[in-house]
């Protein structure tokens, strides 16, 4: 989902700013709520285990040039289901950070349309989540069909933005359809992939249920909201 340099450029790339700025105060919001309800040290402790991961996500796992972009495995709703919205959306601006300052420099003048990328399909998510998942169900308790549209939600999102900052960038021209178009199906394989490795990360955290009060994870995982 990196958007590639030279897609956005000159006076257009200020809307990406624009909306990183708005998506990242809304994630310090959640976390501010997080450190309210379960400490400064739960905050902090997963910020950087999902930054670590989301670090391994882009640098360590396989992720292809595809279309307009690149595809990767970015498990944005593990990482909602395991920490909570706040400490996912600060681990994926900063994992996506450490590897732009670390490996791809070339990454950072699209930092802010990246974030946004990542960020806002999170929002959405926990928008979703809200739906989907009964109030006093807990994470571990979910089904297939519940985590296919949590994963649906937030791939759906990364994709929709993607295509629109290349079209914003290069207008509506049939490559840049053609290329979006084969970097959406692209993404058909991620969607498949993402909801049984959120089962196998949920049946993995329901059989340690000492785990269930560890202030590392989402209160939501084992206990009803």
């Amino acid at each position: 989902m990196h958007i590639e340099p030279g897609v956005v450029e000159g006076p257009k790339i200020i809307l990406s700013y624009l909306t990183a700025t708005g998506a990242g105060a809304y994630a310090l919001w959640l976390a501010t709520q997080l450190a309210k309800e379960r400490g400064v040290g739960a905050l902090v402790m997963r910020v950087l285990a999902t930054t670590g991961l989301v670090f391994v996500f882009f640098e360590v796992f396989p992720h292809y040039p595809v279309g307009v972009s690149e595809v990767h495995l970015i498990l944005g709703s593990t990482l909602f289901l395991l920490f909570g919205p706040g400490p996912a959306a600060l681990g994926l601006a900063g994992g996506l950070l450490l590897q732009g300052v670390f490996f791809a420099p070339f990454d950072l003048p699209q930092y802010g349309m990246n974030v946004t990328t990542l960020l806002v399909p999170l929002f959405a998510l926990q928008a979703v989540a809200s739906k989907v998942i009964a109030p006093r169900t807990p994470y571990v308790d979910l089904k297939y069909r519940q985590v296919l549209a949590l994963s649906v939600s937030y791939q759906a999102g990364v994709v929709a933005w993607v295509a629109f900052w290349a079209l914003y960038g290069e207008g509506f021209s049939a490559q840049t359809i053609r290329d979006i178009a084969t970097f959406g199906s692209a993404y058909i394989v991620v969607i498949l992939i993402e909801p049984l490795a959120d089962l196998g990360v949920l049946a993995g955290a329901k059989a340690l249920r000492q785990l269930q009060n560890n202030p590392l994870l989402e209160h939501r995982l084992h206990h009803p909201a």
